[in-house]
């Protein structure tokens, strides 16, 4: 879950450097042709295969639009608008829509009150981290907002929807899923954007190639192992720690300072994660 939060952690950087020169559709376009490229690859040298059932595929191709294009499109979209600590904060709130389709829709997990209760110390944990200053902006720029907000509901319900695929190898549903999404945005991205008249820069360009090897294609492989192993609450709490690692790496490649506020942000994150993640009765 830690690295899972790395590699994701240090996504919106990359979304934040590659929008400067490549429209949204184009970058999520880019990202999953990548990591789509590299599931393939993988699977190869495994001596696996893609699914040949229509219903295997049917499954994939909307657990793509849940966990990449559709969450994706939505997210560098907003981030256009919205400065990325409020971004983080309300990309982070994916472990509350886990809990709420779960205890009123799907019912497929235990929900506790100690995974409640984690839930909600973890978004506390993100708001000290990422700035409750950040929250002044709330309400400006209101549908890009949404769109980030929508974009975390989209990825709460892949977390519980992932569950689908537990009869084949995590490899295997990874590289289905961005197959599936490269086959619905390619086409688009050429309809919306035009690529061929775009002209990115190298550095726009290196952050998507970095996307899509690094916080795509390993993160998804690490995401739909978590599924299988912590359950749909558990993976969704990485949210909390991914916030934690945008910051942390903000301070060590950036030179940013490291506030005591930010310290207790950290404790607070770690323990929603902890509570949610425990074993025990109500797991």
């Amino acid at each position: 879950m830690g690295l899972l939060a790395l590699l994701w952690g240090s996504s919106y950087l990359f979304i934040r450097v590659g929008v400067e020169t490549i429209p949204p559709a184009t970058l999520v376009t880019l990202r999953v042709g990548i990591a789509a490229l590299v599931l393939l690859v993988v699977i190869k040298a495994q001596g696996y295969s893609l699914p040949k059932d229509l219903g295997t595929w049917k499954n994939l191709v909307i657990q793509a639009f849940f966990n990449s294009f559709g969450a994706w499109v939505l997210l560098a979209w907003g981030q256009q608008y919205v400065e990325s600590g409020l971004a983080g904060v309300l990309n982070s709130t994916s472990p509350i829509f886990v809990f709420f389709i779960t205890w009123i829709v799907t019912r497929h997990e235990t929900v506790s009150i100690r995974k409640v209760l984690g839930a909600f110390v973890g978004l506390g944990g993100v708001i000290l981290i990422i700035g409750v200053d950040a929250l002044q902006n709330l309400g400006q720029q209101v549908f890009a907002q949404l769109a980030i907000l929508l974009s975390a509901m989209f990825y709460g319900y892949a977390a519980i929807f992932g569950k689908r695929f537990s009869h084949l190898p995590p490899t295997v549903t990874a590289a289905g899923v961005m197959v599936s999404a490269s086959v619905v945005l390619i086409p688009a991205s050429l309809i919306i954007d035009n690529p061929w008249t775009l002209s990115p820069s190298l550095l726009s360009l290196s952050a998507v190639g970095a996307l899509g090897v690094f916080g795509t294609a390993v993160a998804l492989l690490l995401y739909f192992r978590l599924i299988h192993t912590l359950g749909s609450l558990g993976t969704a709490s990485q949210a909390y720690l991914r916030m934690g690692v945008s910051v942390l790496l903000g301070i060590v490649f950036l030179g940013e300072e490291f506030s005591l506020v930010v310290g207790i942000g950290l404790l607070t994150a770690f323990l929603g994660v902890a509570l949610i993640n425990m074993p025990g009765k109500g797991k």
